[in-house]
């Protein structure tokens, strides 16, 4: 019989067992809710990890020499580009006239075929060829007298040298085999002699190999195989683009506060993702809908933030000098002009009140006596501190809490199977106690179908008869 209507009891027995199975599920259904609440949880104390993480990073690059010597490199030239690394020496320049640029070594047969395919013998060299390279590398190259144009740009390919062919096609049946070094500059030159020993025959030059070339005076040259110049200036690159003998050109290095006042910017902005984060998942207004609604370590956060930024620097100096402060709806905001006329007129108070002080030792130099001077945080030192207790990846106030609703969340996924399998059991007791309460009903009419039969077969007894 199948669980659908009893015949015999015209009983919905589906519907009244999948009715029964939602109560039996009731308790399920709330692990199952709160299976969903702790990862809401987790992936929202995730979100703001992510944001303190990014304020470490940025906080990390202010507390670094580098960034406090950024440094960029002008040219008075179009045609020549220079860019500093962080470390290059303020103040440094070098002045000079770009005499030659940088060339490949290149050569073209003289003559002509008329496809990839004709004989490479019927025009150009004489074979076997001998090749040399800018590096002294010598090899002879054979080619069978029914060899290609294309073949003869293999057999080349194949010989090793810093030499390759390639057969370029100047029109529809004009075609040549071109040599061209794999090393830029003179070092790349090479030399091709044919079978009858004399070098260069049937070939023509196409781009003679040579360096790059900087007069800075004085019979002072210096020179590059490629068009870049390392180091020329410490730190950094000069890129030319055009020989011009008569022009000179100065490549200066200068401090860049302007790649400071970005990193300063990058630091607020990552500090203000953090305190919007906090305040998008803790919010307590009517209607808030916020999973951490509240909750009391992300706003203590907050305030922590929020100390590291208004607290004053060493006791006594403020980070509004800087150009750093807190507005009334709980931001931080920054004043680059403000921060840039202090880094230009006092650039050790700048650097203290964002990348504080070390400790020094006093005109005594013995350390730990009263004339030491204690290191100062400054905001960004206090920002990287609290941003690394916590994102830490054992030891984070963040990593626990995420750690602690995973691993509930893994213990609620296993009690919510478990329970798959007990309802499972509870629905087939229940299916097996309606067919047998069926069966039991089917029994009982057939019984009382024959008592009735019995009955009716009895003989009747009237008056009349006796």
């Amino acid at each position: 019989m199948s669980v659908t209507t009893g015949l015999i009891s015209g009983i919905d027995y589906d519907a009244m067992i999948t009715q029964l199975m939602q109560v039996e599920a009731n308790p399920q259904t709330l692990l199952k809710q709160k299976l969903a609440a702790s990862q809401d949880d987790a992936d929202a104390y995730r979100a703001v990890n992510t944001k303190f993480d990014a304020l470490r990073s940025a906080a990390e690059a202010l507390t670094k020499t580098a960034t406090w010597a950024s440094a960029k490199a002008t040219s008075t030239s179009t045609d020549v580009v220079a860019t500093a690394a962080t470390n290059a020496p303020a103040g440094t320049s070098v002045t000079f006239a770009v005499t030659k640029l940088a060339q490949t070594h290149s050569m073209m047969t003289a003559g002509e075929w008329s496809n990839a395919t004709a004989s490479a013998a019927s025009g150009g060299p004489s074979w076997p060829l001998t090749i040399k390279d800018g590096a002294g590398k010598t090899a002879t190259i054979e080619l069978p007298a029914s060899g290609t144009l294309a073949d003869a740009a293999a057999a080349i390919n194949a010989a090793g040298l810093g030499v390759k062919a390639s057969v370029v096609q100047l029109a529809g049946d004009r075609f040549r085999l071109q040599f061209t070094a794999t090393t830029g500059g003179g070092a790349g030159v090479f030399s091709v002699t044919d079978a009858t020993g004399v070098t260069g025959a049937g070939l023509v030059t196409t781009t003679q190999g040579q360096n790059a070339t900087l007069d800075l005076g004085n019979g002072i040259m210096a020179t590059s195989p490629t068009n870049t110049f390392a180091d020329l200036v410490p730190g950094v690159t000069i890129t030319v683009t055009k020989a011009d003998p008569g022009s000179r050109t100065t490549v200066a290095v200068s401090s860049d506060p302007e790649a400071v006042a970005t990193a300063v910017q990058a630091l607020v902005t990552a500090t203000n993702a953090v305190l919007s984060s906090i305040k998008g998942h803790t919010r307590t207004t009517t209607g808030s809908d916020a999973v951490l609604k509240g909750d009391s370590t992300l706003r203590s956060l907050t305030g922590r933030v929020l100390e590291a930024i208004s607290t004053a620097i060493g006791g006594t100096s403020s980070a509004a000098t800087a150009g750093l402060q807190l507005n009334r709806y709980g931001e931080v905001t920054f004043d680059k002009t403000k921060f840039l006329a202090t880094l230009q007129s006092d650039p050790k108070l700048a650097q203290r009140l964002v990348n504080g002080t070390v400790a020094t030792t006093g005109a005594d130099q013995v350390a730990g006596t009263t004339d030491d001077t204690a290191a100062v945080q400054g905001v960004a030192q206090r920002l990287l501190e609290l941003s690394q207790r916590v994102t830490d990846t054992v030891s984070g106030i963040l990593t626990q809490k995420v750690k602690s609703e995973d691993d509930e969340a893994a213990d609620l996924q296993v009690r919510i199977e478990d329970w798959d399998r007990r309802l499972e059991l509870r629905k087939a007791t229940l299916t097996a106690q309606f067919t047998a309460m069926e069966t039991m009903l089917g029994t009982l009419q057939s019984q009382s179908s024959w008592l009735s039969s019995q009955i009716s077969s009895l003989p009747r007894w009237s008056s009349s008869d006796s």
